[in-house]
């Protein structure tokens, strides 16, 4: 397959870069199939009702047990992605995306509900997000932060228009029909691309990232103006994942972001629940995860083009004081107009979250072992997503309020900011290297 591609990449006017880009966004875009957005849009009518008597907590818990179960799963995966590639990795995790979700129509008791959800909540949470920014980082190094930008920007296409899909199809024919439309989208929209157009890096089709010529040899005799040798060109990283695991960077890295992810899933799979208990009605709901989900697109393309400019430890702090910042304020929410700005705020720290870490793992460690360090680092944030989710579940049924857990929310990604500071660009020993 990759001849024939070779030969289009030849023939288009730009680089097949791009191709790459579209085709593993629109991976991105068909994983909110199970996204915690558009499960907040389900715990309502599930909870409600009363052939089913599920609370709050039980529907939270099945994104639990995904993510628990893509924390065993995700070393393996980025294993699988270094040795046989990211086309296949991705397009095997949207057929079976595709075909869970479809099959939650038909779940209506916890066990089901529990096997269907989680089995695409561990291709969302692993599988998807591992492959595609890999990808996209082994293709794109100069233009690394905007790609990445843009592949998370697609995620939130998806994440305005899964959960509006999604309410409309519940209010017109119920959710079990919402469940098959969706599951149908996944197919539609990113079978194809990723099973025909996805390769695994530049060189496999004779190019070079970002399209680069290729460099020009270096002259063999000193400068004759300055006298000096001219200076090599910079070389990337490239740390196996042995290497990589023995600097604290890459743990420090790995427990912050997970940090980040558990305030995320905490507040978005209850977000609508959490409008809705502030009086908002359906509609009204619904835009608040629109604006919020609107804003991580535009925060996505925002804070990549930031980590191209900036180091990228820094860049994460000013994203965890993004998150922790909206966190706290929906504590003193009094008026929709308050709530809607909130979720806005809150979608706009969320998209640096998604774009910045890929690039952070890519510019500290390179591409040659960049899918079996993700996946040992993508445990963190499935592990700490699912612990989110079901806490403030249980916070609520508990106390009535999602006030406690706010503040618990704030107060960690407040700390993840202090503590991403200490996360230094790894130097590598030289006889490490040997």
């Amino acid at each position: 397959m990759n001849g024939s591609l070779q030969r289009l990449a030849q023939r288009l006017p730009f680089f097949y870069g791009w191709v790459v880009l579209a085709s593993a966004s629109s991976t991105q875009v068909v994983r909110n199939a199970s996204a915690s957005l558009t499960l907040a849009v389900f715990i309502y009518p599930l909870a409600a009702d009363p052939e089913l008597g599920w609370s709050r907590t039980l529907v939270a818990g099945a994104a639990s047990v995904g993510g628990l179960a893509a924390s065993a799963l995700s070393p393996g995966i980025g294993w699988l992605i270094d040795r046989y590639g990211a086309r296949l990795v991705l397009a095997s995790s949207v057929f079976i995306m595709g075909l869970a979700t479809i099959s939650l129509a038909w779940a209506t008791i916890p066990f089901f509900f529990y096997l269907f959800y989680g089995i695409s909540r561990v291709i969302f949470a692993s599988p998807i997000p591992i492959g595609a920014s890999v990808v996209v980082c082994r293709w794109f190094v100069r233009m690394r932060g905007r790609t990445n930008g843009i592949l998370f920007a697609s995620h939130s296409i998806g994440l305005v228009a899964f959960p509006l899909i999604a309410s409309a199809v519940i209010l017109s024919h119920g959710w079990p029909a919402a469940w098959i439309v969706l599951g149908a989208l996944v197919w539609i929209i990113a079978l194809l691309p990723v099973t025909f157009l996805i390769v695994q890096q530049p060189e496999d089709l004779g190019l070079r990232p970002d399209g680069d010529p290729e460099p020009e040899p270096l002259p063999d005799s000193a400068d004759t103006e300055s006298g000096d040798p001219p200076a090599p060109p910079a070389e990337e990283p490239a740390w196996t994942l042995r290497q990589a695991m023995k600097t604290p960077a890459l743990w420090i890295l790995a427990a912050g972001v997970g940090t980040l992810f558990l305030v995320q899933a905490g507040i978005n799979t209850h977000l609508a629940a959490l409008l809705r208990d502030e009086g908002l009605g359906v509609v009204l709901s619904g835009l608040g995860l629109s604006l919020s989900a609107a804003f991580m697109g535009a925060g996505s393309l925002l804070w990549g083009w930031i980590a191209e400019r900036f180091p990228v430890r820094y860049v994460l702090v000013a994203v965890s004081l993004a998150v922790a910042i909206p966190a706290l304020l929906f504590l003193t929410v009094s008026s929709t107009l308050d709530a809607l700005a909130y979720s806005a705020a809150f979608g706009f720290g969320v998209g640096g979250m998604l774009s910045v870490p890929p690039v952070a793992y890519a510019d500290y460690y390179g591409r040659r072992s960049l899918g079996a360090i993700r996946g040992v680092t993508e445990p963190f944030t499935s592990l700490e997503q699912a612990i989110g989710t079901v806490a403030a579940g249980i916070v609520f049924d508990v106390t009535g309020s999602y006030d406690i857990a706010l503040t618990v929310f704030a107060s960690l990604a407040g700390l993840t900011a202090v503590v991403i500071l200490f996360a230094r660009p790894p130097v590598r020993r030289l006889e490490a290297a040997g």
